[in-house]
């Protein structure tokens, strides 16, 4: 393992073959901050540009995941309302960079996931979550509304008529119930949570990292195709991914009955 970057409210890990990033401000409960915000779009943009990182995973330090807005700094009144705005652009910005993000990103949920911490677990690849955890979206009950594009992906996941409930009322669920829904991937025993991420994370990171960013773009954008444009772009995709050596690779391995070691060429 090797440290790549100090930060101040992140702990970022460079693993073999992934990233580790903890939100680390446990003494609030991983409430998001601006510098929160920022440090993690420079993580993301790290994990991104490193060649050696083929997915991202995202997990609290101590008791939460992330429980949303630090209510307290909040509460101080000291933005302009320009500088409320930067802010709140802040947090659709990280999730945008985790949805668009060339790398499968995987969230293991601990403790909480509230409002913005939510927002950013649902805007990852695939969420992994403990079954006493809680998660929810606040927002509408404290006066505000959700962000980071959870009306688009909510419904995509739940489906129209529970995202309205988990919206509307504010309601948390717990791993076992995200899980039934579809919401969370996978829920797991607490005591196991994290050594479950990192080999879920392991199995992915084994994965052709052009054949899986080109699978993320190809369904994170069906919903905005008819059936024509998506066809013709997974045409595109399947060619692309056989002018690359992980493909001859690919070929090979199953020739020789062995597993493939992709390089990202």
């Amino acid at each position: 393992m090797l440290n790549n970057q100090d930060f101040e409210t992140l702990i970022y890990i460079k693993h073999d073959l992934y990233a580790e990033i903890r939100f680390n401000r446990p003494h609030r409960l991983n409430a998001v901050v601006e510098k929160f915000y920022r440090e993690l779009l420079d993580a993301l943009d790290l994990s991104e540009s490193d060649s050696d990182v083929r997915v991202v995973l995202l997990t609290g330090e101590g008791r939460a995941f992330c429980v949303g807005a630090d209510m307290k700094e909040h509460g101080t009144g000291m933005r302009t309302l320009y500088q409320r705005r930067q802010y709140l652009q802040l947090g659709n910005d990280v999730c945008e960079k985790i949805l668009r993000l060339k790398k499968p990103v995987v969230s293991a949920v601990n403790g909480y996931a509230l409002g913005a911490g939510a927002e950013i677990a649902v805007s990852c690849d695939f969420v992994l979550m403990d079954k006493t955890a809680q998660i929810g979206f606040p927002e509408i009950s404290i006066g505000t509304c959700v962000g980071g594009g959870v009306t688009r992906s909510l419904p995509a996941l739940v489906g129209m008529a529970k995202a309205r409930q988990l919206i509307f009322t504010g309601t948390r669920i717990d791993g076992n119930e995200a899980e039934r829904i579809g919401l969370v991937t996978e829920a797991v025993d607490g005591v196991a949570l994290q050594q479950r991420a990192q080999s879920f994370v392991a199995e992915l990171a084994s994965k052709a990292p052009i054949s899986m960013a080109l699978a993320k773009k190809l369904l994170n954008n069906a919903s905005n195709l008819d059936i024509d444009a998506q066809l013709q772009l997974e045409l595109d995709a399947v060619y692309t991914c056989t002018t690359t050596a992980d493909w001859q690779e690919g070929v090979d391995a199953f020739a020789e009955k062995r597993s493939p070691k992709f390089k990202g060429i």
